[in-house]
């Protein structure tokens, strides 16, 4: 019988952040959950984030816009990559959200293409990339 192909974990679609509050403002927290408002504590959090995120949309978007920031998720592999050595090219990556370097991409083939990387949000890649690729994170 052949040994099973063993299953990848899951990455993660969220970052887990820690924050500190005085007691009453907890304690308001708590009592809007009791009171059903919210689910929990992190959905009281969760919710209150998105709204000052909606409040300030509009700056948010022309930032980017100015900035020239990719939105969301930007995913490199290897060939993408190849493809830009081969043609000479060097990427200076911008994007708010995630960006994930594929576990197939070699530090080398990493470091000849991304001149630059400034991620306001996460960076999925391999130790050695992410390594190689130090001094090019902002």
């Amino acid at each position: 019988m052949a040994n099973p192909t063993p299953l990848r974990a899951p990455l993660p679609d969220s970052e887990k952040l820690t924050i500190n509050l005085g007691y009453v403002d907890l304690g308001r927290i708590e009592l809007l959950v009791q009171e059903g408002f919210y689910a929990n504590r992190s959905d009281f959090i969760r919710t209150a984030i998105r709204k000052q995120l909606d409040l300030h949309g509009d700056v948010i978007g022309s930032t980017i816009e100015r900035h020239t920031f990719d939105m969301g998720l930007r995913d490199y592999g290897r060939p993408e990559l190849e493809a830009c050595r081969a043609a000479g090219e060097v990427l200076h990556v911008k994007v708010v959200g995630l960006v994930r370097i594929a576990a197939d991409v070699s530090p080398d083939l990493a470091r000849a293409t991304i001149g630059s990387i400034n991620v306001l949000g996460g960076l999925q890649a391999s130790a050695e990339v992410k390594s190689i690729l130090a001094d090019r994170i902002r």
